[in-house]
């Protein structure tokens, strides 16, 4: 099975999920919290480093956003990026290794008149200083921007160059903050010694409460050290909803204001302190929909949290 092929799977799976609650008894409630949260503004948290508030929901470009120019494709990322906004969101995080995902971004806002109102994240992915200067300068130039909040260095690709880089784009206000990813937890304890001896605005990396490894020791050091976190793959590629086929949300999942799989495994993650913001990645406005819902309302507290994985080990 190719990629493109299990994300369509993915994205059914989740579209049937969003079917059968609005289909089924809970309808009429999640009908009036849609109508009483269409213009809410999601929970902000602060950027240790400086202070900023920012919104604890995003969105990622991955795939989502690497596509055609067909004016349906920009259509509903346009739709995607104006319900982020909309809620008071502003994380648009993207990459050069996404394909045409910052350029696409970059129109959308431009069309949009929104620039102003976004918080662009994107990063670094190549080697040498002159080669990562040239692809930060054509990150630039596709988000059609001459100034980006969040550089980061993408899964630690020649850090140590990119850095000393990055400290002078800061210094000259090109970037606002700067930053280190990875998406698997193999990579937590190269990112932890470069935590330990870097000052640092922002880490990425993956977290869910499927897999929780980063609740050991990186998220706790990343607290101590005032790293604000940004979280990737909150769904797992999808396997949250493959893992949770065939069950029903639970009733108490109302008293966290939760009213789907996805928004349960959001504020699962959200409900951690040391996260600031979650970046699910989807092209669809009805996803989107929902997963600025998990930033609205109440999170779990520690005891909703160990109730809401031993739930989900049990399934």
């Amino acid at each position: 099975m190719n990629l493109r092929t299990l994300l369509d799977r993915v994205d059914t799976a989740r579209r049937e999920f969003l079917r059968k609650i609005l289909l089924g008894s809970g309808a009429a409630m999640l009908g009036r919290n849609a109508l009483a949260a269409q213009d809410a503004k999601v929970l902000t948290r602060p950027i240790p480093s400086s202070g900023e508030a920012l919104p604890v929901v995003g969105v990622g470009t991955w795939q989502a956003f690497d596509i055609g120019g067909s004016a349906e494709q920009l259509g509903s990322r346009q739709a995607v990026l104006e319900i982020l906004l909309r809620h008071g969101g502003s994380v648009i995080d993207s990459s050069p290794m996404y394909g045409s995902a910052e350029s696409v971004v970059g129109e959308l806002l431009e069309k949009m008149g929104a620039h102003d109102r976004a918080f662009l994240a994107t990063k670094v992915w190549t080697r040498g200083e002159g080669f990562g200067i040239d692809q930060m300068q054509d990150s630039l130039r596709k988000l059609r921007t001459d100034k980006i909040e969040l550089m980061q260095i993408h899964n630690l690709l020649d850090w140590q160059t990119h850095l000393k880089t990055l400290r002078k784009w800061k210094e000259q206000g090109t970037i606002r903050y700067l930053g280190i990813t990875h998406y698997q937890a193999s990579g937590y304890p190269d990112m932890m010694r470069i935590m330990r001896h870097e000052p640092l605005d922002f880490i990425q990396l993956n977290y869910s409460i499927l897999t929780r490894e980063a609740e050991r020791e990186i998220l706790p050091l990343a607290a101590d050290k005032g790293i604000a976190v940004l979280t990737n793959r909150p769904y797992d590629g999808g396997g949250l909803f493959s893992h949770v086929r065939g069950a029903d949300l639970p009733g108490w999942a109302r008293d966290i204001d939760c009213h789907s799989w996805g928004q349960f495994a959001l504020k699962y993650i959200l409900s951690h302190p040391a996260v600031t913001c979650v970046i699910p990645g989807t092209g669809s406005p009805q996803h989107m929909e929902d997963n600025m819902g998990a930033g609205l309302g109440r999170l779990p507290d520690p005891e909703t949290r160990r109730r809401m994985v031993t739930l989900i080990e049990g399934l």
